[in-house]
């Protein structure tokens, strides 16, 4: 017996797979791409009963017929013979939809073992299940569980170790109870029900098997390849090519797809009790969440709620975070001074370190805020709905309302968005997407309004801010219909039908929600700690160094010589001061970073505190910097290149040269002209 036992989780999206995931690993999961591609993969360490096993979450699929890169890297992962057993996740009040998968899971050969998870969901619905039946049916033990309630599991993982040892003989464990059951005449009388295909089929699968075991003694999974040179799928004919042009005369795809829904059919009927006993919450919820007319205003309001939450009370709680900056810049200062440490040194710390990473801290509650109402609405199943009620509106640029998704998690941050992108089948759909995506607010610019809406928008700052977000889509959405004419007529065949699954509205987990907010929370804080770090010694040294050495104003820095360089492109868009110049591009390494230079630039420590907002405004004020200004500014913050880190991956998504600098001018070309576009119209009115 293996000292350390393999589990793959495997299920449909929205399944409830993550969350059953982080009930067993909690904080001890590890998040990392797979090796040469971006998408993330999740593993995690846990222990049952003296036995170690090696839990891996890995991506949602429907089918084992790989489209999407997530779909690949899947089905290569159980192919590669990398798990010892497999979990697969099924959504108990889905269950029709859930069974297509596992039965080709079944098929593989390996031991396989069905979560039926959201069983509350089911007893909430006034439906029953008979697990007895469905595992007889199925060959495979079944679980009933619920990740969401933690229930179940000592059970699913007990039949997974036991599977897993006696899988070799053919004798998949049972409970007592359910050994029973198995060897009931029930069992007997129903064996014909047990998948098989059509006579033509069956026989085609013998012949095909026998010819591969011929030419590839070692292959592994025999039926289940067998099943696929059927369907003449394109990655398993390469694999193991063989010559079966006389055997295979046409795809037979259709064939044993309609055949598995048959056996699936035939399954519901005997095991799934008051299918259909009343009309339920969730089709009577969507009926208005996913209406016609009603969906996208709602869908507005909705996020207007977030972001007000993200602004008040965010604002209100970051008042703990001035303080305590205040207090660490003061004792400091204090400790350098009495220690006798060189001003240039007492400097950098103070003026550099301290005001520009503690001054993006104090941001903290607002992007905890943000990230927590985001993690609520995904988990409570409302983000597909978002991507169903914005299909229309995005299939009249040229995409499907799945291209939404990834421009939803660009509120979040624009590298794991840029990602995302990966699950449309279309090359030009995901290249349109990737470039629309740095238009949206990621969490980095947050700050940004903050600061400036604060400063300058006084009670409507929290409408100026969520103003961002609106021009934010309003971009890329006139980007992507720019694009869109220019593709016409290239691609008149092309569909883009949406098809998502809309899961059940269910109460978000707060297990993962909590570790979702923390990840994301971690990853701010890491930022701050180096990226922002850095940018913040940097900018301190440009600002205070020149040709001649340590200079005693700004003015004559390099910096500053950078600076005025920039005011003529600059000053139409009203951003005519060095500093500004500046501090945009200080914003290149990190949104972020555009902050904690003004509390470089401007000379101010705690430049969020109220205190701070005022020093900057009476700065500014002299220079003619007003309202009008600060809007401009925002708007140019919001659309212009995205940080280092999201150009990084922009790059490896395209694997072009030439599209990524295509994206750096194209977005720095609309982020002037718009806010030069807003800057000159105000000033007629203003």
């Amino acid at each position: 017996m293996k000292k350390e036992l393999r589990v793959g989780f495997v299920g449909n999206p929205n399944c409830g797979k993550t969350t059953l995931f982080n009930a067993y690993t909690g904080a001890k999961l590890k998040v990392a791409n797979w090796p040469g591609v971006t998408v993330e993969k999740k593993e995690g360490g846990f222990q049952y009963r003296n036995r170690k096993f090696k839990l891996v979450d890995l991506p949602g699929t429907y089918s084992l017929t790989s489209y999407t890169m997530e779909e690949k890297l899947t089905r290569q992962y159980i192919l590669e013979d990398n798990v010892d057993v497999i979990i697969d996740v099924a959504d108990a009040s889905s269950l029709e939809r859930n069974l297509y998968l596992t039965l080709q899971l079944t098929e593989l050969g390996k031991p396989v073992v069905l979560a039926l998870n959201m069983m509350d969901i089911v007893k909430e619905r006034g439906m029953e299940i008979d697990i007895y039946r469905l595992q007889e049916l199925l060959g495979i033990p079944v679980i009933p569980v619920s990740a969401r309630k933690k229930t179940g599991l000592d059970t699913l993982m007990c039949a997974v170790a036991q599977y897993n040892s006696q899988e070799k003989d053919g004798n998949p464990v049972q409970h007592q109870e359910e050994k029973k059951r198995l060897q009931s005449s029930s069992l007997k009388k129903h064996t014909e029900l047990k998948i098989a295909y059509t006579d033509e089929i069956e026989y085609k699968i013998y012949k095909i098997s026998n010819i591969l075991k011929e030419k590839y003694p070692d292959i592994k999974n025999l039926r289940w390849h067998a099943i696929k040179m059927l369907e003449q799928d394109f990655e398993a004919m390469e694999q193991y090519p063989v010559n079966l042009k006389r055997l295979v005369n046409r795809n037979y795809e259709t064939d044993i797809i309609n055949r598995k829904y048959d056996f699936i059919e035939k399954i519901i009927e005997e095991v799934l009790v008051n299918k259909n006993r009343k009309e339920e919450a969730t089709d009577r919820v969507d009926r208005i969440l996913t209406d016609k007319y009603l969906g996208m205003p709602i869908f507005l309001l909705i996020m207007a709620g977030v972001f007000f939450l993200t602004f008040t009370i965010g604002d209100r709680l970051k008042g703990i975070f001035e303080t305590a900056l205040n207090v660490i810049s003061d004792m400091v200062l204090h400790f350098l001074t009495v220690t006798g440490t060189s001003k240039m040194l007492t400097s950098l710390i103070v003026d550099g370190i301290i005001a520009g990473v503690g001054g993006i801290l104090t941001f903290l509650p607002n992007i905890f805020i943000l990230f927590l109402a985001l993690a609520f609405l995904e988990d409570s199943g409302y983000m597909s709905r978002v991507a169903y009620v914005m299909n229309g509106l995005m299939g009249k640029i040229g995409l499907s309302g799945k291209a939404f998704i990834p421009m939803l998690l660009g509120f979040g941050c624009t590298v794991p968005a840029v990602m995302a992108s990966r699950t449309l089948e279309n090359v030009k759909d995901r290249r349109k997407t990737i470039m629309i995506i740095p238009f949206m607010s990621c969490s980095a610019k947050i700050p940004v309004y903050v600061l400036l809406s604060g400063m300058f928008f006084g009670k409507y700052a929290t409408l100026a801010a969520f103003s961002m977000y609106v021009i934010g889509l309003a971009a890329g959405i006139l980007a992507a219909c720019l694009m869109n004419r220019m593709d016409r007529g290239k691609d008149k065949n092309r569909s883009n039908t949406l098809l998502i699954e809309l899961p059940e509205y269910k109460a978000p987990n707060g297990r993962t929600i909590l570790i979702y907010v923390w990840d994301k929370v971690k990853d701010y804080l890491n930022k701050a700690g180096t990226i922002i770090f850095l940018a913040s010694v940097v900018i301190w040294f440009v600002l205070n160094f020149g040709y001649d050495g340590m200079v005693g104003s700004m003015s004559d820095s390099f910096g500053a010589a950078l600076g005025r360089r920039l005011v003529p492109i600059l000053k139409p868009a009203g951003l005519g001061l060095w500093q500004m110049g500046v501090a945009l591009i200080s914003g290149l390494a990190a949104k972020e970073v555009v902050v904690s230079s003004f509390s470089v630039l401007f000379g101010i420590p705690n430049i969020n505190s109220a205190e701070g907002m005022n020093s900057l405004a009476q700065i500014l004020k002299p220079a003619g910097f007003g309202a009008l200004n600060a809007y401009a500014l925002m708007v140019f913050c919001l659309l212009y290149t995205p940080c280092a880190a999201a150009m990084g991956v922009i790059a490896r998504e395209l694997k072009s040269v030439k599209w990524t600098l295509f994206i750096v001018f194209f977005q720095l070309a609309i982020a002037w002209l718009a806010a030069v576009l807003i800057f000159q119209a105000g000033s007629l009115f203003l």
